[in-house]
């Protein structure tokens, strides 16, 4: 499935979408006086200022050609807005130039059907940015991933899965709830996430469990933040292990090099450990050793299929 990152993150923050709703992730981000942006995420400016632009927001644009709109805080500089009218389209392209240092955009339709929609995306973005003047470093808005509900089968349906999604972002819960998981209440910390799996474990034979501020310090650049992060997840795998799983996955949904400072292309390592496993002589979890492990190189569709095998959840595997 193609889904958009806007529904992901409106259905994370708890909104109730219709069929007419068109939703998009936003960034608050930093602009200069040249039109070039500066920082796609305004420093990451904390939620309370968030909640107050996003109210500065809502009181003065409402509504569009007849399309009313309706803009949501997220977590640090995330918001949701959805776009609310007859005929929209979410075949659009990202507004957003996705690198810093170059012209801010706005969307551009992908089919003749999306031209209107495109406009009145433009024309908010325009208005969003004269509003926000005075906000530096959040004077203006970024938007991504522009998307409807899609209909999706459920893990419980596809797999028969009791399914429970333990995360503290919004988009990750939105996910969670696209394919049915329950999302269980949890506190910011990773050792909060692991107290609530312990809770919830008898209860459930499927977890998501969502770490995400390795990701934001890729995003940020910062090594030493990302490898910190990264050593206080491995301080709390023994704790999973004690729960005694059938089968325990650790991987990431994609690489955030901090070289790059974004997502890239790269191989994620996957750590796959089961009682039915025949262990390899990798020692170390990184992405170069990795590539010598005997999983080898699969599409990450694939991961779940050996999840539900080394379970034995499965009545055949293969042909």
């Amino acid at each position: 499935y193609e889904i958009g990152r806007g529904v992901m993150e409106a259905l994370g923050i708890g909104l109730e979408l219709t069929g007419n709703d068109l939703t998009a992730r936003g960034n608050f981000a930093t602009i200069d006086e040249e039109g070039r942006i500066a920082d796609r995420r305004a420093g990451r400016i904390p939620t309370e200022k968030n909640q107050e632009i996003c109210q500065l927001l809502q009181g003065q644009i409402r509504e569009l050609e007849g399309v009313r709109i309706s803009i949501y805080p997220g977590r640090e500089h995330r918001f949701v807005i959805v776009f609310q009218g007859e005929g929209l389209s979410d075949s659009l392209t990202d507004a957003d130039p996705q690198k810093e240092g170059l012209k801010a955009k706005g969307t551009e339709a992908l089919s003749p059907e999306a031209r209107r929609t495109a406009e009145i995306v433009n024309k908010y973005i325009r208005k969003a940015t004269e509003a926000l003047r005075p906000c530096h470093p959040a004077n203006t808005i970024l938007l991504t991933g522009f998307s409807k509900v899609p209909v999706i089968a459920s893990l419980s349906d596809r797999f028969k899965l009791r399914s429970a999604a333990i995360a503290t972002y919004p988009m990750y819960k939105g996910l969670a709830r696209l394919v049915g998981m329950e999302n269980l209440e949890t506190g910011e910390s990773y050792k909060d996430e692991v107290e609530t799996l312990k809770k919830h474990f008898e209860h459930h034979d499927f977890f998501y469990l969502h770490f995400k501020k390795t990701d934001s310090a890729g995003e940020d650049g910062n090594f030493r933040a990302k490898v910190k992060e990264l050593e206080e997840i491995d301080r709390v795998i023994p704790s999973l292990l004690k729960l005694k799983p059938d089968v325990l996955v650790v991987t990431g949904d994609h690489s955030t090099p901090a070289l790059l400072k974004s997502h890239s292309w790269h191989p994620n390592p996957v750590l796959l450990h089961s009682k039915y496993v025949r262990p390899d002589r990798i020692r170390r979890f990184t992405e170069r050793e990795c590539q010598r492990g005997q999983l080898g190189i699969f599409p990450a569709v694939n991961l779940l299929t050996f999840m539900m095998a080394n379970g034995l959840k499965l009545k055949k595997f293969g042909a």
